[in-house]
């Protein structure tokens, strides 16, 4: 049952990911963040970080 909260979670964090990447490179603006080299950083690395959790979930024994 508490698998779809991390589901859900988890997708959450790749989005917000994705747009803190796309803010950090400038494609979309009207934010504080927008043109801010910083975002374009963290956003791939909070992707990354929760792709891997994501796998190393999906690899767990279900018991």
């Amino acid at each position: 049952m508490k698998a779809w909260i991390f589901l859900v979670l988890g997708v959450l964090l790749v989005l917000m990911g994705a747009l803190w990447t796309l803010q950090g490179l400038g494609v979309v603006g009207g934010s504080v963040m927008s043109g801010v080299t910083l975002w374009a950083i963290i956003g791939p690395i909070v992707g990354a970080v929760v792709a891997f959790l994501g796998i190393r979930g999906l690899r767990q024994p279900r018991g």
